[in-house]
């Protein structure tokens, strides 16, 4: 991938996620770890912070749900390693909950640049709350952009992953507002004789 596509902050969706490396609360990671696997890639803007607090707290909680459909969620903030490892035991300490994904330590900002993690209009510092689903090919399927001060809605993240992998089993569309068992939308005709089998049925 163009190394300038990716400092320009112009991924976009049906793009290959770039390659990355870092130094993790669970050790040494690369993208390349999770062959085969979904991603939620996400980025906090600060540990410590109360809402990044709630909103890993929430990912915890919900992290067997998406482990069930083959997801593994990765964090990123700019904090360094010995600063994530203090507030993960000080959410553990306070709270009860276990942070078991890993959450990268990417002091550089090497790594949230490449993704577009940082808006310089808003802070040159800290990442916004950015969200990229990755699909098991290693293909950004779907991009999610939050301000700092707003935190996410995880059952939506979790919503987006199951359309996505039940678009691909049946090659359908899913409405507004749908949750897995619900109705599915069949796409459209793309030729004159698809919408003739279509039109008898």
């Amino acid at each position: 991938m163009d190394y300038e596509i990716m400092m320009n902050n112009n991924l976009k969706i049906g793009m290959e996620a770039p390659k990355f490396e870092g130094i993790s609360t669970i050790g040494e990671i690369k993208l390349s770890d999770f062959k085969d696997k979904w991603i939620v890639f996400f980025s906090y803007p600060s540990d410590f912070s109360p809402v990044c607090t709630s909103e890993l707290i929430a990912l915890s909680k919900s992290y067997p749900n998406f482990r069930n459909i083959n997801t593994e969620l990765i964090g990123l903030s700019v904090d360094g390693i010995n600063s994530h490892l203090a507030y993960l035991h000080d959410i553990y300490a306070k709270t009860g909950t276990l942070i078991r994904f890993p959450i990268i330590a990417d002091l550089s900002g090497i790594i949230a640049r490449q993704y577009g993690m940082i808006s310089n209009e808003i802070s040159t510092t800290s990442t916004v709350r950015n969200i990229f689903i990755i699909d098991n090919k290693g293909i950004i399927r779907a991009i999610f952009i939050y301000p700092m001060s707003v935190g996410r809605y995880i059952p939506e993240i979790l919503r987006t992953v199951n359309a996505l992998q039940y678009n691909d089993k049946n090659t359908s569309m899913t409405p507004a507002n749908w949750i897995p068992g619900n109705p599915m939308i069949a796409p459209p005709p793309r030729t004159f004789k698809e919408f003739q089998e279509k039109d008898k049925k």
